[in-house]
């Protein structure tokens, strides 16, 4: 399969990164968190059929975290820019990952695994994505990669990920829906994606941070702004 996957991250660093899951952990905790959801998606991705695998980073990776990819700086501007931006690495089927859903298995891209993979024009869909939970989305794929679908379209809101599936079917896309998942941004999202990924690095380190919380009698709620949306099945 002549498929790039790219991953879009940033150097972990207390107080820069995932700064909604303190309180109640502490900048520190919540970098050491990040770090591994990004460490467990860089994983997953080395085990999925490639091509080219692509770190696009904001910062300095840490070297095992490099290791089997190619890796480009994040280009300036908003998160459409820096997004559509990637479509230009390549020429060939593209799919776009985010670093904040460790759960992530080969089972939930599946769908666009197979159907990319069987020659078209028997089953071939233009575009996939990946619907999250709070309305955005944590997985584009693209058969053709055109920046122009991304620019403009409003990053880090409850529409986001409407509005991106709108700008794909409004450009005569065939659209697939992959399954919905939970970003975790704050630490109520910690404990349930833990829960998909049970034995991880990832759920390990929520299950210790979870005691830790626990044994300091600190509550664990969700918060105002993590209400999820609904999505609609694919049609």
């Amino acid at each position: 399969m002549n498929l790039t996957i790219a991953v879009i991250a940033k150097e972990c660093i207390p107080g820069k990164v995932k700064t909604r899951l303190t309180p109640p952990l502490t900048p520190e905790q919540a970098a050491t968190l990040a770090q591994t959801s990004l460490s467990q998606t860089l994983e997953t991705v080395r085990s999925l059929p490639a091509a080219r695998r692509l770190l696009v980073f904001d910062g300095t990776p840490q070297h095992e975290d490099a290791a089997g990819f190619e890796v480009f700086a994040q280009v300036t501007g908003g998160l459409d820019e820096r997004l559509a931006a990637i479509c230009s690495l390549t020429d060939g089927p593209l799919l776009i990952l985010g670093m904040d859903t460790p759960q992530l298995c080969r089972d939930q891209l599946a769908p666009l695994l197979a159907d990319w993979a069987t020659p078209a024009p028997v089953a071939l869909r233009r575009a996939w994505l990946g619907p999250a939970s709070d309305g955005g989305f944590w997985a584009l794929g693209l058969h053709r990669p055109d920046g122009g679908l991304l620019r403009g379209v409003e990053m880090s809101t409850p529409q986001t990920g409407a509005q991106q599936l709108d700008r794909l079917a409004g450009a005569g896309h065939d659209v697939g829906l992959l399954p919905v998942l939970t970003d975790v941004d704050h630490f109520a999202d910690a404990l349930a994606a833990a829960q998909q990924c049970s034995g991880t690095p990832f759920a390990r380190t929520v299950d210790r941070l979870g005691w830790g919380l626990q044994a300091a009698g600190t509550p664990v709620t969700v918060p105002s702004d993590a209400t999820p949306t609904l999505w609609a099945a694919p049609r």
